[in-house]
């Protein structure tokens, strides 16, 4: 349900922003509009440079909003939980963009460039590919999509966890405490909404390092020497 919500009123924002877009931009288009050339800039042309940054910027951005609005989910009220805080919707991003970077690699190389160059790397002495390939295939086509999924709901979990410990332990001085230790729940507070500004940074961190990633590995994948 909340995934359900995040997506309705990401897609509803975005297509207030498009129809009242206007030359000079309001407060709104114009918050939409420095997040679109910021992942246009400083993540697609900076990392792929701006030739080949045109085919892979509304992937890039869609898997950026998308991510962002299900991890902030995470700290409004009566929501509570980040969208990406359970597996499946990490490996789902995570897939999508393994595809694209096997796509991109094997369309700008061929399958056999694309295995060559990735697990048998240039300038490396031939008995060191005995260790040095399995090492690279394992990189390739395990931990790349593997790490993108776990570092964005381990982080998920972590802050939510965090919360919820904050917040169990106001709700218990305050309400059941003897009164001796009530005041420790001013303390608790406080750190819950120091946590809850913290979890809002950290929402918008993991959705950039995903994209950050996600744009690395298809550089990769389309270099011919690494």
């Amino acid at each position: 349900m909340v995934r359900v919500i995040a997506t309705v009123l990401l897609l509803t924002i975005m297509v207030l922003a498009a129809r009242r877009a206007t030359l000079v931009p309001g407060r709104g288009q114009n918050v939409v509009e420095v997040l679109l050339d910021f992942v246009r800039v400083n993540v697609a042309e900076e990392i792929l440079g701006k030739k080949e940054a045109r085919r892979y910027v509304p992937l890039l951005t869609a898997v950026f909003f998308a991510i962002l609005a299900f991890n902030i989910t995470g700290v409004i009220p009566g929501l509570n939980i980040a969208g990406t805080s359970v597996i499946g919707l990490p490996i789902v991003f995570a897939l999508i963009m393994y595809v694209v970077y096997l796509h991109a690699g094997i369309q700008r190389q061929g399958l056999g460039g694309f295995l060559k160059t990735n697990l048998f790397p240039a300038g490396v002495p031939a008995p060191m590919y005995v260790l040095l390939t399995p090492i690279e295939f394992l990189t390739v086509f395990v931990l790349r999509p593997a790490t993108l999924a776990i570092r964005l709901v381990a982080n998920m979990i972590a802050g939510h966890l965090m919360l919820v410990l904050c917040f169990a332990a106001t709700n218990y001085f305050i309400l059941e405490a003897a009164p001796a230790l009530k005041a420790f729940g001013a303390v608790t507070f406080v750190a819950g909404l120091a946590i809850t500004l913290f979890e809002v940074f950290i929402a918008a961190l993991q959705a950039y390092i995903f994209v950050v990633l996600s744009a690395v590995y298809i550089n990769l994948s389309i270099e011919t020497e690494h």
